[in-house]
Order: C-alpha cells, then structure tokens, then sequence
C-alpha cells in the first residue's frame, strides 16, 4: 500500500467518524444509529457497471437549463451513460414518487427537490439508499448532508425580492418585507405558490415563523399575480408584466440581470430565507450503479463550480470558488432553513395559504 493511498484511507475514516458523530448531536443521540457508511469514490469498476446499465433518469425540481446543464456535462464526462431529466415543482416531485411507490412503479434513479423536508418523508419510508462520495465526506460540511449518506445538499440559494428596473427606481424599491404592504404596490407584485414550489414552501415557512401569517394576510389584499414556480416570478419581472417580485428565488434574477434584462435583486432587511436542496439515490433504482456514480459526481468539485458558474446558486463543497463579484451567503442577513419544522407544517402552509391568497 503506498504513503497517498494509506492517508486517502486516513482521511475518509476521519471523516466517516465526524459524520457518525454529527448525526449523533443532530439526531436522536442514540450511538447505534449513528454508524455511517464508508465514504466511496469514483472508481473504474464503478464507470465500468455504470455503463452497461447505460442510464439515469433524474427527477429534478432544478430549473430545466440547470438540470439539462448538468446531465450534459455528466454524459460528456462518462460517455455511454445517458441522462434523463424529469423537472417539475418540487411538491408535484413529491406527489409524483410517493404515486409511483404505491403502485410499484420504479422509475427514478436519483431525486433532487428544492424542499429538504421531503427527505425525511422518503428516508422514514425506507426508499433512500446509502451514498456518501468521498468529496462530500472530506468537503462538505457536515450539517449539509446526511451522516448515513441518504442526502447530500446539491445547492444553495435564497428566496428574495426584487424589482423592474424600468418600472421603479432604486430610491423607491422595497427594501424589506414590511415595505411591500405599502399601498403603491397594490397591484404591481407578483410571487408563487408554496403548494408547486419547494423554495416557496421553505420561504412561506420562515415568513410565518418570523413575521406570523398576519403579514401574509395583509399582503394577500394587496392583489398580488399569483404563479406556480419560484422560476416565474423573475420572468415576470423582466418581462415588466409585474414592478415587484414579492418572492421566488435569487439566482434567476441574478441571471437576468447578468444578460441584460432590467431587474435587481433585494434581500430584505428583516431576513432573507435561505433554501437548500438536497439530492439523495433511490433503493429502488432500476439503475443503481450509474446512480451512484451521477450522486457522486453531482457532489465533486467539477459539478458543484458549474452549480456555482452556470446556475448562479451556492455551493458548500469547500475547494469551490464563488463567481467573482457574486454575493456571499455571510453578507446577507440569512433566515435559516428548518426541514423538519416544514415536513410538519407543510399541510397547514398549503391551505391556510390557498384560502388567504384565494387560489
């Protein structure tokens, strides 16, 4: 066995170690359930067994250019093996695998949503399986995945607001959530549907924890456009159908702006919700291997600088470099996500939502 071999070795059991541990102050404490796989890498015979099942199909609630994006980039890194992206809204995702389950269908290889707290729902249900790639167990902090390897957190972003650069000025633009109730903005918002988008169900979520569902009861009369995905919003923004993005996500804009189109990004003063999607392997997996090896690769510095150069969002594998004059996460005063606070209260969100907003 050579010096790098024996301390590649080192560290992976450093780190399955740390993951056991965490899982154990961030778990139920009991040491027995805390033992976490043994971390793997990218190996021939992996590539090898990949290849003869020759495909992955990949339910994503990523935008469709990112997702594409990635599944290119995949098939060109390992050729023989070709991606099929399913994109929906992340509660259509949920809805659409726990229908598949009970009938027995089992399409999906790997999972990606925008709401983390479905990963609870599928790993109480015993349909994850365990996939830890060695950059995660080295690079990721380990808050950002699961110690047992059911999940790893793919991306980061942010649920903000935003405005139409033709249609309002900077001096008079929102600068928090307190200011969109101000009765000029009747009319002139629009924002998404926590029942089609993951991000909005976590953003929804953190808003009532933080400001109560009176706020959101006050900006329901503000006749704000209602749309399905966090995606829209910043369409409809640039697009100048609406002046002000009452919420949906941070990196679209971001990208719109960088293509020329008149709108700007505003985190509010009071907080700003912060969204993680996670990416987990199915047990079922008609495709195990290449499943493994997309997870794997997903998580590796190579995916994740694309996540970060292509997509807009954020990374936590920790040898990825932010797009230069991006924002970063510490200078924005964050709203933290609660996952488990979500899973339990996402019935509650939907309709008490539905009935304020009347859709």
């Amino acid at each position: 066995m050579s010096k790098n071999q024996l301390s590649r070795r080192a560290t992976l059991k450093a780190a399955s170690a740390a993951a056991a541990t965490a899982l154990m102050v961030r778990g139920t404490g009991n040491v027995a359930q805390a033992a976490a796989p043994e971390a793997s890498a990218i190996t021939p015979e992996l590539i090898h067994a990949a290849r003869k099942e020759g495909r992955i199909v990949f339910y994503s609630a990523m935008d469709l250019p990112v997702a594409e994006k990635l599944g290119k980039a995949f098939e060109a890194r390992f050729s023989g093996i070709a991606v099929r992206v399913e994109r929906s809204g992340s509660e259509r995702v949920f809805q659409r695998i726990a229908q598949e389950m009970e009938s027995g269908i089992h399409a999906a290889d790997v999972v990606n949503s925008a709401d983390a707290a479905h990963f609870i729902v599928w790993k109480r249900n015993g349909w994850l399986a365990p996939c830890l790639p060695e950059e995660v167990a080295q690079h990721f902090p380990a808050q950002y995945y699961e110690p047992d390897g059911l999940w790893i957190t793919s991306r980061v972003w942010l649920s903000s607001l935003g405005y139409n650069t033709n249609l309002v000025r900077g001096e008079d633009a929102p600068k928090s959530f307190a200011d969109l109730l101000d009765p000029k903005w009747m009319g002139k918002m629009v924002k998404a549907h926590p029942a089609y988008s993951g991000t909005i169900m976590t953003a929804t979520f953190a808003i009532v924890r933080e400001l109560g569902w009176d706020y959101l009861e006050k900006l329901a009369r503000q006749k704000v456009m209602q749309v399905q995905s966090s995606t829209d919003p910043p369409k409809k923004l640039a697009l100048g159908e609406r002046a002000v993005m009452a919420d949906g996500n941070d990196y679209n804009l971001i990208q719109l702006k960088e293509s020329g189109a008149p709108v700007e990004v505003v985190y509010p003063a009071e907080g700003t919700p912060l969204v993680t999607g996670p990416s987990g392997v199915f047990k079922s997996a008609p495709n195990p291997n290449a499943a493994r090896l997309f997870q794997n690769w997903l998580h590796s510095r190579e995916a994740q600088q694309l996540v970060v150069d292509f997509a807009r969002q954020h990374s936590v594998h920790r040898q990825v470099q932010e797009k230069p004059g991006a924002r970063k996460l510490g200078e924005i005063n964050l709203w933290k996500d609660d996952p488990a606070g979500v899973e339990k209260a996402s019935e509650e969100i939907k309709s008490h939502y539905a009935q304020i907003f009347k859709v």
